[in-house]
């Protein structure tokens, strides 16, 4: 009975069994709570990361899309502007050229200023040939038009060149008219000279006196002429045709007070009869080769008459007929 007691009281009793079967259940509960809070707070963080991904991936879409948007937007405008793209820019190259040769023809214009005639005639012979090229965008009636005002401006110059230009022939006649006013000076002076010592007595020396007066007021009367001329014969060579005429006119009314009136009503008859001869039919060139074979003048009515066809035929700069054409406005 000792032994049985004694195992007895060594072996658990029901009610701490009981507890201990309660914690051990308590604590796989709390287990398996936290290993299902844990798989939650798993799948929430996998859950987060997937939609995060699934949005990254969304915007890369739209981002795709609106480029390829993008992209059929400037394939439709560039379409659009396909055909009208080569017409315009053949236009502008056109233009451009249509530019350079006015440019160029005032240089041309420049050369024939210049009395440079053989140098613009190369000029315009190789505006001709740049015409002729296939890099020409002008259009080809027009090329055509501009190519045959070429040739025609170069036969005139070449025909030119090879007769005395009028500018020419005007600056031979006012040197003609300076020498005969130098000798005409001359001897006045010799004769004004020659009156002085053959003159006796007071009133003899009164009147070459007075003689002496008048000489000296027509050797300056002919020197400011002459030195006019000087200034017509500059601006012949420099073919300005208006300061041509103003000097010619300005000579012309100085040299007119050394010609008594009577004189000039006689020489007046003359000039008009040459102005009237001078019909609009006839041609420059037969004016200016008349001017050329005229003999030198032997009095001053006859100088006068020369300035007045110098006035009358003062040559007129002739411009290219190619610049007439470039300067009307293109359709």
């Amino acid at each position: 009975m000792s032994i049985n007691s004694e195992s007895l009281s060594k072996e658990p009793s029901a009610i701490q069994q009981r507890r201990q079967a309660n914690t051990l259940l308590l604590r796989l509960q709390w287990l398996v709570i936290l290993l299902l809070i844990a798989a939650l707070l798993v799948l929430y963080i996998s859950h987060q990361r997937f939609q995060h991904s699934v949005n990254e991936r969304l915007q890369s879409n739209e981002q795709v899309v609106s480029r390829l948007n993008e992209m059929d937007d400037r394939i439709f405008a560039m379409s659009q502007q396909t055909l009208p793209e080569p017409s315009v820019a053949t236009n502008n190259q056109a233009q451009n050229q249509l530019d350079l040769l006015r440019i160029q023809i005032q240089a041309a214009n420049r050369l024939l200023a210049d009395n440079n005639d053989s140098a613009a005639i190369d000029l315009l012979r190789g505006l001709h040939w740049q015409l002729a090229q296939s890099s020409n965008e002008i259009a080809p009636a027009l090329t055509v038009v501009i190519k045959q005002s070429l040739l025609k401006d170069i036969e005139r110059l070449q025909a030119e060149s090879a007769q005395p230009s009028p500018w020419q022939i005007q600056n031979l006649a006012m040197q003609n008219i300076q020498d005969f006013l130098h000798s005409h000076e001359r001897a006045a002076n010799s004769n004004g000279t020659s009156n002085h010592n053959g003159n006796e007595g007071t009133q003899q020396s009164r009147a070459v006196s007075n003689n002496n007066l008048a000489l000296t007021r027509r050797q300056l009367t002919i020197h400011e002429v002459i030195m006019t001329l000087n200034l017509a014969n500059q601006a012949s060579n420099m073919r300005e045709q208006d300061q041509l005429v103003s000097y010619l006119t300005q000579a012309r009314k100085q040299l007119k007070t050394l010609v008594p009136q009577s004189s000039m009503t006689a020489s007046k008859q003359p000039a008009q009869a040459e102005k009237s001869a001078t019909s609009a039919a006839e041609s420059t060139n037969d004016l200016a080769k008349n001017l050329e074979t005229m003999k030198a003048p032997s009095d001053i009515p006859e100088v006068l008459d020369w300035l007045d066809r110098l006035i009358a035929n003062a040559p007129k700069p002739t411009p290219l007929l190619t610049t007439q054409i470039l300067d009307k406005p293109q359709r």
